[in-house]
């Protein structure tokens, strides 16, 4: 097996900011596995705010690179790492590579027989309430928008994004930066605004409150929940969980998490930490299982791979199989 792998800079079109950070720019790590004819793809962006980087990704992939060279099978990469962004962007490249060996779909291959489009959200970054206002209003053509919060203006923030697309569906999205009095008082006003999901109103680690809070809202786990290993913690505080396939190690963890969850009767939400189509075509898979989809990772980005997924406004179409699967 032949290894190659890099650092590519996905620059988006747009500063994004939540409540924890400022990006501009989706730094991916690629990974290619050459068998022969056969080429299999993937790539990460690692999880931020557990200290990936790029940089760290390709030490985690250069301490296995042997084992790579020689053959590995996605069971036994899972003991060689962790779960994480080195791991994912390995793990969907065996995927691409076994189905281009047999000539068949990934989806296939992880046993969904057909797929059908999906219906991205898009995010809207933390900025004033007009600002977000004005992006809400210049996305008309997208009937579900996600709201990065932070704690301090975000009722104003909601209202004015409401306001500006009554005929939205809306997610919100705090990333850790409420507190149990914060969420009190605004879950109802959320759900007088008609807000479908709060995602990760308390830090992770740090919700134990939520099993005491009968929310009017739906409760979404993200930086709480990576792996199936943490749905155990999750019960009585949230309905649903975002996988991510950085979070999770790949495809093969994410589908694992998504089954044991359905079968623990949590729903399912798919995420991404941003970047191209590459990364957002394995994802799509687990995004046939899920009742919201954050794939619109290449639509926050200036440009896109090549191949890439086509999104008709809202609506995002199967990857083509020069992409990945």
């Amino acid at each position: 097996m032949h290894v190659e792998y890099r650092r590519v800079d996905w620059p988006f079109a747009n500063p994004l900011r939540i409540a924890y950070e400022t990006t501009t720019t989706a730094k991916t790590l690629q990974v290619e596995l050459t068998d022969g004819s056969f080429v299999g793809r993937g790539e990460a962006l690692g999880v931020s705010y557990r200290g990936e980087t790029v940089d760290s990704m390709l030490i985690q992939l250069r301490s296995i690179e042997g084992a790579l060279v020689s053959g590995i099978s996605r069971i036994e990469l899972a003991r060689l790492l962790p779960a994480g962004g080195a791991r994912n962007a390995i793990d969907c490249a065996l995927w691409d590579l076994e189905a281009k060996r047999k000539g068949e779909r990934a989806w296939k291959l992880a046993g969904v027989p057909s797929v059908t489009h999906l219906t991205t959200d898009r995010t809207i970054g933390l900025d004033t309430p007009e600002n977000m206002a004005g992006v809400a209003r210049a996305l008309a053509r997208y009937p579900k928008l996600k709201l990065k919060l932070s704690g301090n203006g975000d009722l104003e923030r909601v209202l004015a994004v409401r306001a500006a697309r009554p005929d939205a569906e809306l997610i919100v999205d705090a990333n850790q930066a409420w507190d149990e009095e914060q969420l009190r008082a605004l879950a109802p006003r959320l759900a007088q605004a008609g807000v479908k999901l709060i995602e990760q109103p308390l830090p992770a680690g740090k919700d134990s409150p939520l099993l005491e809070f009968n929310s009017p809202v739906p409760l979404c786990a993200d930086e709480s929940c990576q792996t199936v290993e943490s749905l155990s913690d999750l019960i009585g505080k949230y309905s649903y969980i975002n996988i991510k396939l950085d979070k999770t190690g790949g495809l093969t963890e994410a589908l694992r998490l998504a089954n044991e969850a359905l079968r623990q009767h949590f729903r399912l939400m798919i995420g991404c930490m941003a970047g191209s189509s590459l990364s957002m075509a394995p994802a799509f898979i687990v995004g046939q299982l899920c009742d919201f989809v954050d794939l619109d990772g290449p639509l926050l980005s200036a440009s896109d791979i090549d191949h890439p997924i086509r999104y008709s406004g809202a609506r995002m179409h199967p990857p083509e199989p020069m992409l990945w699967g």
